[in-house]
């Protein structure tokens, strides 16, 4: 056990008497050591019922022959903070949260951690954090919020809340129903309803292998979590004693697996920021054109909200991630989990209890995955669209560029009605650098789909995308503009086309001008020249790889 380099030896005497100053009974120190990163807070509704999650996992540590030790880990909701200077701080706190655990388990020697996440940047920087630290983890990630009720119908924060401000500000809605959905929409403790970013990175986790099966859908207030959370706890201990550590586990394959996972759901687009980063600390190699390769053949089972239906307690209720592994299990790759199951086991093995939520194959929504990378003139090193929350009428589009060096500005015109059919809305310098922290362009998109435009006016952004948006809105174009890419060249009457079956964006103006212009580019001054963010902007890479930190 790591833990002995702490506890051993006469040397280890002032190290031991500290442990005991904690309250540890000796007969538990020749124990596994497991820290339990918490990211409990009560601002953050996905993670307001962890209190009650601890409890479990101590008692399933206990229970498989371990001893914990809690320690905190930050987090961010990114509903909260969007559409202000909060937001600038999502994405850049998922390397810090990396960092906090990566420091506490070096640190104190740990022998094995469980995870307790549930919300955007958390989950994957605690998977970051045990790909790097590679010593036995398990991931809990605390579970859906069941759905809003109003008037006979079911609710969710994205159309009810974020595309309210829209409907209202067109006159579709009164004063009472606009007060009902800011108090009915989130009824409770959990991530939010839909297959947004949470509860995609909740499932990719669980298809990686790293959280027990049924975790990723149980709802945050169900006892069934209780159950999880428990067997998390007393399962990690096992770990340890078998040496079965995160590589072992998120091997290429199963990053292949995660991958098409996420697109049968039609997943995120954040995905292919958190996903290729996860792979990185792994040792793992992979192009963000993985994620077209394997778009081509997986189709897209499920429509979940935004660009569905269904809510993620539908999914659960028709069999949880198991059940789509179930759909894909002549595609997957073998693969190891925590549970310490083969995921072609539990693909084999599970049961999918409701057909329509959960399509064969054969009668798959979409014929390919929800994302699409799209590359061209206007974003040479890729682009990002989730094609499965796009009509078919606007998965060709061309329209008129309206230009906007900030989300700020782009929001004041549109709620000032500045917007019409046929506009490009263009959101630039909004990247991981020029963000900084490549902000969710949430706010701008719901708003245009409030007021009717999402079939009429098509958003691209160097920033990027909640999981609630839906349209044609292409994110995280490649080169940035803070870098010189494109983007930050395009003119206010330039015609931008769109053409997500052949993977294409590009602005179509000829190429000797696009390089003139560039050459007459000067770089602007950072937004933010201090703090955290002045540094990490110097730091991060591009979106096209996942927005990583750079060693030097």
């Amino acid at each position: 056990m790591r833990s002995k380099t702490i506890k051993k030896g006469l040397e280890r005497l002032p190290h031991r008497a500290l442990l005991y100053a904690t309250g540890i009974p000796k007969s538990e120190m020749e124990k596994p050591f497991i820290g339990v990163a918490t990211s409990f807070t009560d601002i953050i509704p996905g993670h307001a019922s962890m209190r009650d999650l601890e409890r479990f996992i101590e008692k399933g540590v206990h229970t498989g022959g371990g001893y914990p030790f809690f320690f905190g880990i930050p987090g961010i909701c990114d509903g909260i903070a969007m559409g202000h200077k909060g937001m600038h701080y999502s994405l850049a706190s998922r390397e810090l949260i990396a960092d906090m655990v990566e420091t506490i388990a070096e640190a104190h020697q740990l022998d094995g951690l469980v995870l307790l996440t549930n919300c955007d940047k958390i989950t994957p920087g605690m998977l970051m954090a045990a790909a790097r630290v590679n010593i036995p983890s398990i991931v809990v990630t605390a579970g859906p919020m069941l759905s809003g009720h109003y008037k006979g119908r079911r609710l969710n924060l994205t159309s009810d809340t974020f595309e309210a401000v829209g409907k209202y500000k067109k006159g579709l809605i009164s004063d009472d129903e606009l007060e009902a959905m800011e108090m009915c929409a989130c009824p409770g403790a959990g991530s939010c309803q839909g297959m947004y970013t949470a509860n995609t990175m909740a499932c990719v986790t669980e298809a990686l292998g790293m959280s027990l099966p049924g975790c990723a859908t149980a709802p945050a207030v169900l006892a069934q979590k209780r159950r999880i959370a428990f067997e998390s706890g007393s399962k990690v201990v096992d770990l340890v004693k078998k040496n079965i550590t995160p590589r072992k586990i998120m091997t290429g394959k199963a990053f292949e697996n995660a991958i098409m996972v996420d697109l049968a759901l039609g997943g995120s687009t954040n995905t292919t920021l958190h996903i290729p980063a996860i792979a990185h600390e792994a040792g793992v190699k992979l192009p963000l054109e993985i994620f077209n390769i394997l778009s081509r053949k997986t189709p897209h089972i499920t429509s979940m909200i935004p660009g569905g239906t269904h809510y993620m307690e539908d999914l659960d209720h028709a069999g949880g991630i198991p059940a789509v592994l179930n759909r894909l299990k002549d595609m997957l790759n073998p693969s190891l989990t925590v549970s310490g199951l083969n995921m072609s086991r539990i693909a084999k093995d599970a049961v999918v209890m409701d057909g329509e939520v959960v399509r064969s194959l054969d009668r798959a929504y979409h014929k390919e995955g929800g994302i699409a990378i799209l590359k061209g003139n206007l974003a040479p090193e890729g682009a990002v669209v989730k094609q499965s929350a796009v009509s078919k009428n606007t998965m060709k589009f061309e329209g008129t560029a309206r230009v906007f060096d900030s989300e700020e500005a782009a929001m004041k015109s549109i709620m000032n009605g500045d917007i019409k059919a046929g506009d490009v809305v263009v959101i630039r310098y909004e990247g991981p650098k020029g963000g900084p922290g490549m902000r969710e362009m949430l706010s701008p998109t719901s708003a245009i789909a409030g007021m009717g435009l999402s079939e009429s006016v098509a958003l691209i952004t160097d920033g990027r995308f909640s999981g609630g948006t839906r349209g044609p809105c292409i994110g995280h174009i490649s080169p940035e503009a803070m870098e010189g890419g494109p983007i930050a060249v395009l003119k206010n009457g330039d015609k931008v086309s769109i053409d997500i079956p052949r993977r294409k964006i590009e602005v179509l103006i000829p190429e000797k001008e696009i390089k003139e212009r560039l050459a007459a580019w000067k770089k602007p001054l950072p937004k933010i020249r201090h703090g955290y963010l002045s540094r990490y902007a110097r730091l991060v890479s591009s979106a096209g790889n996942g927005a990583i930190m750079l060693e030097e």
